[in-house]
């Protein structure tokens, strides 16, 4: 089975479209539908059903396609264990990470990691920490550094490296900032930008909210923490913003009682041989990690 092809496949599977999938692989559109052609006669079944712009996977395709995957990702793991055999930290090293710690946590690790092992081939994705775990279990990322599931599920491997505490904030001029000390049931009642409802960062805060038998009055939700930052910079609304993000453009509201923190840190694949590169990474990653 002709790995090229494969790889066809997969990224029109992926990308829902073979204009897409050609653009991904740096080929044109003929040849790609070359290499599905290529592929289909050779398993003698058809693969995608073509309906217009529309195309979907086939009872065959969606057989397909977790084998497709299996098979790539054992070849790349026999690649690198072969590879660092010579010790040498060389070669590429993708690694997925969130816009935020992307920003405020691994710019000075980036540094002094290209400093010493200039041979390696830096491939960084910028996700959010949910579909960073999809990379991870499909073997498209060697590491992810992101907020981490408050309970990862296998085979994902999970490593806490950052507590990052979080804090309701608001302008200085918004109501909730002027009253003193305010309670949650006070907050639920103002508008709120929320981190979308998909992020582990969402699920935590409405979690303390539900254990206290409340519903916040959520107005708006975006993914990017800096954008919820100047909608509440703004006086738009409150959110929750980690602490390390805090200046004089928002205050923290004071919630008697109230602590609450997400952790930062890597995952990889528990069945998956690392490369030297990434384990020369998570040896930095360690470093940081804080005494528990």
């Amino acid at each position: 089975m002709d790995l090229a092809n494969l790889n066809a496949f997969i990224a029109i599977a992926e990308a829902g479209s073979f204009s897409e999938a050609a653009e991904r692989l740096h080929l044109t559109q003929p040849a790609v539908s070359k290499r599905i052609a290529g592929l289909e006669q050779q398993l003698d079944t058809r693969l995608f059903d073509r309906l217009g712009r529309e195309v979907s996977l086939t009872e065959a395709g969606r057989a397909l396609l977790p084998r497709a995957y299996q098979i790539l990702n054992v070849l790349d793991d026999t690649r690198r264990a072969l590879t660092n055999l010579n010790g040498e930290v060389s070669g590429r090293l993708t690694l997925a990470t969130s816009h935020h710690i992307g920003l405020h946590r691994l710019p000075p690790l980036l540094r002094a990691f290209t400093r010493q092992h200039p041979q390696v081939a830096l491939d960084i994705q910028f996700l959010d920490s949910e579909v960073a775990y999809e990379e991870i279990l499909h073997g498209r990322a060697e590491l992810a550094v992101i907020t981490l599931a408050p309970e990862p599920r296998e085979p994902v491997h999970a490593v806490a490296v950052w507590d990052d505490p979080l804090d309701f904030v608001a302008a200085p001029e918004h109501p909730l900032a002027r009253n003193g000390a305010v309670t949650l049931a006070d907050v639920a009642l103002h508008p709120a930008v929320f981190p979308g409802g998909n992020t582990f960062t969402h699920h935590i805060v409405q979690g303390l909210f539900q254990a206290q038998g409340l519903i916040p009055n959520i107005a708006m939700s975006t993914n990017y923490l800096e954008t919820i930052k100047m909608m509440v910079s703004i006086g738009l609304a409150w959110s929750v913003l980690p602490r390390t993000m805090l200046d004089d453009q928002v205050v923290r509201l004071p919630l008697p009682g109230i602590q609450l923190q997400r952790r930062l840190g890597y995952i990889l694949h528990r069945e998956r041989t690392l490369s030297n590169a990434a384990r020369a990474f998570m040896a930095l990653l360690d470093a940081q990690r804080l005494p528990r």
